[in-house]
């Protein structure tokens, strides 16, 4: 089985597994090995090379911690949303790029990366959603920038759900990455084969870094070294690495992720770019929109279904032309020599949503 062309579901041969301690990454349990010559082409690369900061938010009333990687000062929020079985750090290198144009978010999501929540296993697209909300919320109180929610696969689908509520009032632009609700509803049957059928247990981050790359997951070195290690817990009894995610534990959510995914995307009422590694990832629904100019879809050549990893300099380039193409400035959409309102004066309406 081809398992390129499963494309975008519960996030195919990627990494997770295992126990739910609410630690978090690789290298919360590092054991004492020195690096040898073989393993420097995959040793880690640390985030601070590509986000300037991270961040803890505490939700109130609730035990959930949830991890932020953040860059940049200026220009809209561009608020990223991983895969199931990636982190945040998925857009390290594109990250590294867009905060020259924009601020950038990536979140840890529940069950993911560094962050911590009292049901790790509870990946429902309304609580993830609800995530979403609260730590949006944390960061920005009821007076939220310009926001350009880009999520990829699973995170793809979190991010059309929000905008599909239509009660975020700051949302200037929505950005889907290689997920599309016709392959991935097709693909779901094959999901627990595919977790299955991964390398449960790797020696060293090395290892692991090394057989996503040769594996095929993942196409870029760079990128690999950077995300993978948070995707990765040191298992003491196992005495090896295992993947932080347990989404083969999380079946009962995966049909809620995308049900009716095209839909929602084409009702949303802002800007939407569509991303795919493949035309052949593009339902029948999709395909009638695209044609009418509901959104604007870029095919990626040469890449794998984590676009934002492969080539992240065309990623990066790709979402900030969305944000000129649009005129998505730090409050909403821009248009010069029109004055905007104050907050005081918008009575609640968002220049973002204006404009779709």
């Amino acid at each position: 089985m081809d398992s390129s062309k499963l494309g975008s579901v519960p996030e195919e041969e990627q990494h997770r597994k295992e126990s739910n301690k609410p630690v978090v990454s690789a290298f919360a349990s590092l054991p004492d090995r020195r690096p040898t010559k073989s393993s420097e082409k995959y040793s880690p690369l640390d985030w601070s090379g590509f986000f300037d900061r991270e961040e803890d938010v505490c939700i109130p009333d609730s035990n959930d911690v949830f991890h932020l990687y953040m860059a940049g000062t200026e220009g809209p929020v561009v608020f990223c949303l991983h895969g199931g079985g990636y982190s945040g750090l998925s857009f390290a290198l594109s990250a590294s790029k867009i905060k020259e144009k924009a601020r950038v978010v990536a979140m840890d999501l529940r069950g993911h990366g560094k962050s911590s929540t009292e049901n790790d296993l509870d990946l429902s697209i309304e609580t993830m959603c609800n995530d979403v909300f609260a730590v949006l919320k944390a960061l920005y109180g009821d007076s939220p920038p310009a926001i350009v929610l880009v999520g990829h696969s699973m995170g793809g689908s979190v991010a059309v759900h929000i905008a599909a509520k239509k009660t975020l009032r700051s949302l200037a632009g929505l950005v889907v990455v290689d997920v599309v609700e016709g392959t991935a509803m097709a693909s779901l049957v094959h999901m627990q084969k595919i977790l299955s059928g991964r390398m449960q247990h790797f020696s060293s981050i090395e290892k692991a870094i090394e057989w996503s790359v040769r594996g095929g997951s993942l196409r870029n070195i760079d990128s690999a070294r950077v995300s993978i290690p948070t995707t990765l817990k040191y298992d003491d009894s196992k005495n090896c690495y295992v993947y932080r995610a347990r989404l083969e534990e999380t079946e009962q959510y995966w049909r809620g992720w995308y049900e009716g995914l095209s839909e929602k995307f084409l009702s949303s009422p802002v800007p939407k770019l569509l991303l795919l590694a493949g035309t052949d990832r593009l339902d029948r629904a999709l395909t009638i929109g695209q044609m009418q100019g509901k959104f604007q879809m870029v095919v990626v050549r040469h890449t794998g279904h984590a676009i934002q990893e492969d080539v992240p300099d065309e990623f990066a380039t790709l979402i900030i032309n969305f944000i000129s193409r649009n005129r998505i400035g730090p409050h909403g959409v821009e248009i010069p020599g029109l004055a905007r309102p104050k907050p005081a004066q918008a009575q609640g309406q968002s220049p973002a949503q204006t404009k779709s």
